[in-house]
């Protein structure tokens, strides 16, 4: 009994510490790395979809494809009516490399290499709900 209580214990813990490594991502690091999303998406106040991509404001929890007025690739719409929804983890991974990790993405850039980039842009993004 002792065991399996040690056990739960430590499934626990070990959720809650990859749940809260997302957390650890630097906002304000983010910011500049963030200068690599620049020329084709905005946030903010002001954002609006740009014939490159789809403003980002309220990215964290939103459906692949979504955004009104955007010419999603087909790919990207596929992905969202298959059930796809960027969570921290999915935009770490898509982030990595978008052609990678979506084939036939309309998004021609390379990634982001460094994960602590990646989670710093994502704490970033996470800054402006929709």
């Amino acid at each position: 009994m002792k065991q399996l209580l040690l056990t739960a214990v430590c499934v626990i813990w070990a959720c809650g510490a990859t749940q809260s490594a997302f957390a650890q991502g630097d906002a304000e690091n983010g910011k500049e790395a963030y200068r690599l999303c620049r020329p084709c998406h905005q946030v903010g106040d002001a954002a609006r979809n740009t014939l490159q991509g789809p403003n980002l404001n309220g990215i964290v929890g939103r459906k692949a494809g979504t955004i009104a007025g955007f010419a999603y690739s087909d790919a990207n719409k596929q992905a969202g009516e298959k059930g796809l929804v960027w969570t921290e983890e999915t935009l770490l991974d898509y982030l990595k490399g978008p052609a990678a990790f979506m084939p036939g993405t309309k998004m021609l850039f390379a990634g982001v290499k460094g994960e602590n980039d990646r989670r710093d842009i994502i704490a970033y993004l996470k800054q402006f709900p929709k």
